[in-house]
């Protein structure tokens, strides 16, 4: 599965809706929305995405903001390593919300699907210029994190997303090689045939 996340800067961008339209390819591509927008202005931009993404089967999670997502319809919520725990969540949540959450190593992964949670973000993996200066802990992290649903994080390229495919991961999370793409639609497919069958 392939994970499109966003940040200030990529909601910033012109364009963002189209490329949000380019990346929502189906059920096996998500949408996330992260960034650091007011209630009013987030919840807006959520009704946007969901209407981009329900027409493709598209999945759209929202971060860390429980009541976003349940305003907007949106298939789930990705909480961070600190966020709320996961049972409260989905006792606040619709049955059947997806529910994320970042790790960043094999125990906490581990820790985290014994706590319900549907899948882990996994990272960073590689070394990545969204956090400078630190080291990736490496794919075989990935193997070591089973029985957690990984989503490697952190340094996504066509050759990364392959070598976390043949270290077990369930797919791959990125920023910059997917809403920076000169085609993200192409990029994503690219991404996407590295986690199926």
């Amino acid at each position: 599965m392939v994970h499109a996340v966003t940040d200030d800067r990529v909601l910033a961008l012109p364009d963002f809706l189209e490329r949000a339209a380019a990346l929502a390819l189906g059920p096996d591509c998500a949408i996330h929305l992260r960034g650091r927008l007011a209630g009013r202005r987030l919840l807006a931009l959520a009704d946007h995405l969901r209407r981009i993404t329900a027409a493709s089967g598209t999945r759209l999670l929202i971060h860390d903001r429980l009541d976003v997502a349940v305003l907007c319809g949106a298939d789930g919520v990705h909480l961070p390593a600190a966020g709320v725990p996961t049972t409260r969540a989905r006792a606040a949540l619709p049955a059947g919300t997806l529910i994320g959450r970042s790790v960043h190593s094999p125990a906490e992964a581990r820790a985290a699907a014994a706590e319900g949670n549907d899948y882990v973000f996994l990272g960073n993996i590689w070394p990545t210029a969204s956090h400078p200066g630190r080291p990736g802990i490496s794919p075989a992290a990935i193997t070591r994190a089973g029985p957690a649903r990984v989503i490697a994080i952190g340094g996504v390229t066509t050759a990364t997303a392959a070598e976390a495919a043949r270290e077990g991961a369930a797919g791959v999370a990125a920023i910059r090689a997917l809403w920076d793409a000169a085609d993200p639609a192409a990029t994503a497919r690219a991404f996407r045939v590295l986690f199926q069958g």
